[in-house]
């Protein structure tokens, strides 16, 4: 299993134990409602990363339209339609409330991935060229003690 795999792994159990975590112990009227829906859309992501290590470009667009789709089904009230509403699971899985504000929260999830993913580039492309530059230098410092090695050989 490659190393990005791995990462994506790690990163889903961490934001996943998170979000039990303020659904469980936290019951105030910012962390729950906000930073929740804020980190739903990072676990679908790096959920699907696990199995699609490959970036794909519009990913976080797709989280979020998946998402306003629940969100939507929460306004009509498909739990209810479905049947669904003394289930527990599944009321707390889609939802039960519509609410604009969620759709706000899972944007800026949504720009926060991408942002990650933008500080990641740069951050990989830094490395890429620190390695290409030491290659180049190393290179450059091997031509020229040969070049002096020859030199001396030549005087001598």
């Amino acid at each position: 299993m490659s190393k990005k795999r791995w990462i994506y792994i790690v990163l889903t159990i961490i934001l996943l134990t998170i979000e039990v975590l303020i659904a469980l112990f936290i019951h105030d009227n910012f962390v729950r409602p906000y930073i929740g829906d804020v980190l739903v859309v990072m676990v679908i992501y790096s959920f699907i990363r696990i199995f699609v290590p490959e970036r794909v470009r519009m990913l976080p667009s797709y989280i979020l339209c998946f998402a306003v789709l629940v969100e939507v089904l929460q306004y009509f009230r498909v739990v209810e339609l479905l049947g669904l509403q003394d289930n527990r699971f599944f009321s707390v899985l889609i939802g039960s409330v519509f609410d604009m504000k969620d759709i706000i929260c899972y944007a800026i999830g949504c720009i926060l991935i991408v942002a990650g993913q933008l500080v990641y580039k740069i951050c990989y492309k830094a490395t890429q060229n620190s390695k290409k530059l030491d290659e180049t230098e190393e290179n450059l410092i091997v031509k020229i003690l040969s070049t002096e090695y020859d030199k001396k050989d030549e005087l001598n």
